[in-house]
């Protein structure tokens, strides 16, 4: 399961691993928050060359995972679990290296509760929107269309889709097909880079992204698709449904559902409150 973390509102790519029960972290992503380095992936070779130099354990026993990078493509990404994090940050002079270890405890502290309690993940993601200024009928919006998105990936899985990469490509088609973008010139118009683009849509582009979803695993359902190609078509014929409601729906109103709109300077506004 992947998934965005907030420390101090920077954001933390990270990866629950059901099996082994663990959390990965992007490292890059660490290094950016606790060095404000202007290039933290310059930052990190450095620093693995010398670690691994050293004969340094840790940096040998990192994997990679595949993780949406700031252009929205799925890419292989160092990543290391709280341990080795842990040790890592121990090599970085930061006056934020023990706020970011108590913010650590504190994230596997809250998934081991959720998962005695799943009802505790949906209520840390309202807090977490509403914190950034989110309004409850938005906020309530997001939460049913997450809802929509998750019952079409299971349903993926339990068809022979697996891989981050398929998922990601699938998603692209049924967005294209409904918005007449790719998810990147989408998140191109709102000027987002490594921001979640539904966490920047209206309230009209989630209802239409969800009604694209929810049409897709229903098509998929009823014909019984099976692997990459055969849930390509579920979602071409789901997002098709999408486009001629939004069509119907601009032609009537003469407003167009998808925006250039985001909540990049309601956070702007946020930092300068502070």
């Amino acid at each position: 399961m992947s998934d965005i973390k907030l420390f101090e509102e920077k954001k933390v790519r990270s990866h629950w691993d059901d099996e082994k029960e663990i959390w990965h972290f992007a490292i890059v992503d660490v290094i950016a928050i606790l060095t404000d380095s202007p290039n933290p992936q310059v930052y990190w070779r450095v620093m693995k060359k010398r670690l691994k130099d050293e004969g340094n354990e840790t940096v040998t026993n990192c994997n990679a995972l595949k993780m949406e990078a700031p252009d929205g493509k799925m890419r292989l990404t160092d990543v290391a679990d709280t341990e080795q994090l842990l040790r890592l940050i121990q090599s970085i002079p930061s006056p934020k290296a023990e706020p970011f270890k108590q913010w650590l405890a504190k994230v596997g502290y809250e998934r081991m509760q959720e998962i005695a309690d799943p009802s505790q993940s949906i209520d840390r993601g309202r807090e977490n929107w509403q914190r950034l200024g989110r309004s409850e009928k938005w906020i309530q919006q997001r939460m049913t269309g997450q809802e929509t998105r998750n019952k079409l990936t299971d349903y993926w899985k339990q068809s022979g889709v697996e891989k981050s990469d398929e998922f990601a490509f699938l998603t692209n088609i049924i967005h294209r097909e409904w918005t007449g973008l790719t998810v990147k010139k989408h998140k191109d118009i709102k000027g987002l880079k490594s921001q979640n683009l539904r966490d920047h849509m209206s309230e009209a582009e989630l209802i239409f992204t969800a009604l694209a979803e929810l049409s897709t695993r229903q098509i998929a359902e009823t014909e019984k698709a099976k692997g990459l190609a055969q849930n390509a078509t579920a979602g071409k014929k789901g997002g098709g449904i999408a486009k001629n409601a939004r069509m119907q729906l601009e032609a009537k109103t003469g407003k167009s559902v998808v925006t250039n709109e985001n909540f990049l300077p309601l956070a702007k506004e946020k930092k300068k409150l502070k």
